[in-house]
């Protein structure tokens, strides 16, 4: 069985200081650990040094990742980062097209598709997001969304840039509210996604593709998640902020990854 991945979005919060707390506890949590499962640490960009120092360490026990990246390559885009400072900083992750910056950004799937070929040339791993609104499910359009989304972006790429690139479906009414989409529910539409990619690259690549849910994944149901067969692990938001909350949900991906 693949390795299960674990990745912390904290998304706007904290300051310095709890920035570095926040840090320094998850690692002295995972000190213990022989961990089968990765994990991924993605604060905003102005801590990007906190964790690539913590990741760069030779007993490390998570990766690097940030949150967004530009979508242009370099010049006059003030306040922009470029996939290139962001491999020159050895941040190994980073996270595309969630709900949030296509919601209050604008940006759209081919934004979103310009950001993760700046992430692959510069050797860093995109992970997409992809999800329906509550109003498109009770339509009955979420397959047709993420069908869309996907076949966008992810279906454009080459087999080599799909081995380099991660999934995240996160039903947008399930992020933040404490709505949880039913293992059933995220089971189904993991295995839809998965489906139209090995339509597109074969059943090989459509096993070896790291697709994870996210949505109010939390320590309590994070085992029954990870226990669907096609949920490779998760994108977790607010619980990645709390410490105690943020390792069970490890250890609920090192359980099923030992019962598997």
């Amino acid at each position: 069985m693949k390795p299960k991945i674990v990745i912390g979005n904290w998304k706007m919060n904290k300051d310095f200081e709890e920035a570095e707390d926040l840090i320094t506890t998850i690692e002295e949590e995972l000190a213990d650990y022989q961990l089968q499962t990765e994990v991924v640490l993605c604060p905003p960009a102005v801590y990007a040094e906190l964790v690539t120092d913590h990741a760069s360490l030779e007993d490390s026990r998570f990766y690097a990742g940030l949150q967004n990246v530009s979508e242009f390559e370099n010049g006059a885009y003030t306040g922009e980062v470029s996939a290139e400072m962001l491999a020159s900083m050895e941040v190994d992750f980073c996270i595309v097209g969630h709900s949030e910056r296509r919601k209050y950004f604008g940006e759209t799937d081919e934004i979103v598709l310009k950001k993760m070929h700046r992430l692959l040339d510069n050797d860093i791993v995109p992970v997409m997001c992809c999800g329906e609104t509550l109003e498109e499910r009770k339509a009955g359009k979420h397959f047709e969304v993420v069908q869309k989304q996907i076949e966008s972006t992810i279906c454009t790429l080459t087999a080599e840039e799909l081995e380099r690139t991660m999934i995240a479906y996160e039903p947008i009414w399930a992020i933040g509210t404490g709505e949880t989409a039913t293992p059933a529910q995220a089971q189904e539409m993991l295995a839809f996604i998965r489906s139209l990619i090995e339509k597109k690259f074969g059943t090989e690549m459509a096993v070896f593709t790291y697709i994870l849910y996210g949505g109010s994944c939390n320590g309590k149901n994070a085992l029954e998640l990870f226990s669907q067969p096609d949920v490779d692990g998760g994108l977790i938001g607010g619980a990645s902020l709390k410490p105690d909350d943020f390792i069970k949900i490890i250890e609920a991906a090192e359980t099923v990854i030992k019962e598997n």
